[in-house]
């Protein structure tokens, strides 16, 4: 109904639920991707690639289960484009999310820096350049095509008995620690953008902005002709 239209005087009282869910879970998600990246790094790596794939995957589950009913719990721009795409929010709604998106990590950011530390330019994403770049690219996109496929499935599905959170969670986790160590397992270009801002580490950032869109966009193209009614 709000969405709709036919109680438009709480349109913007919903909108701001919106905005503090994703600000909210944006800052939660960054500050455990690039947290574990900068203790890990800290510990000199005693602590483990399982860290930087468990902590995301903790961060996650929970702003799932606590905004997934509000905002769709996206903390991604590439994950909102594709929902935009999927008619699962409108064009209008597509600046909130953004917005909210770029303010929570760049509090999440700050957060690190000046909270755990700012080695490893902030947790910034670093690929692999012993690989290929075509190889790179590819991983990247596959990472982040997985990461939406699992979420359309969850929505489609409606939350999977409550089952959803746990499961996002997990395919993020998984990109994490399974290929992480070829593209920097990001699928998220905001995670991406600001640690590259704050250290001023823009090397690789075209990667991260570029193939998690690719992957976003491919699979809400395929959920949106053969699925969504």
């Amino acid at each position: 109904k709000l969405v709709t239209g036919v109680q438009t005087c709480a349109l913007p009282i919903y909108s701001k639920k919106r905005f503090f869910a994703e600000f909210i879970g944006t800052f939660v998600v960054v500050v455990c991707a690039t947290g574990s990246v900068v203790a890990n790094a800290k510990s000199g790596g005693s602590i483990g690639l399982w860290y930087e794939a468990f902590a995301p995957f903790v961060g996650v589950t929970l702003m799932v289960y606590a905004f997934g009913k509000i905002s769709l719990a996206q903390f991604n721009p590439a994950v909102t484009i594709a929902f935009y795409i999927t008619k699962h929010i409108t064009r209008r709604q597509i600046p909130i999310y953004l917005a909210a998106q770029t303010t929570g990590a760049f509090s999440g950011i700050l957060f690190v820096k000046y909270v755990i530390g700012d080695e490893t330019n902030l947790g910034a994403n670093a690929p692999n350049y012993s690989y290929p770049l075509w190889e790179i690219l590819g991983i990247e996109i596959l990472a982040t095509l997985l990461l939406m496929a699992v979420i359309l499935f969850v929505v489609h599905n409606k939350g999977l008995k409550g089952l959803g959170g746990i499961v996002i969670g997990g395919i993020i986790g998984m990109d994490i620690f399974f290929f992480s160590f070829i593209s920097g397992a990001s699928m998220n270009p905001i995670r991406a953008l600001v640690p590259a801002v704050l250290s001023g580490f823009f090397r690789d950032l075209w990667i991260y902005w570029t193939a998690p869109f690719v992957g976003t966009v491919l699979i809400g193209i395929i959920y949106k002709s053969k699925f969504k009614k």
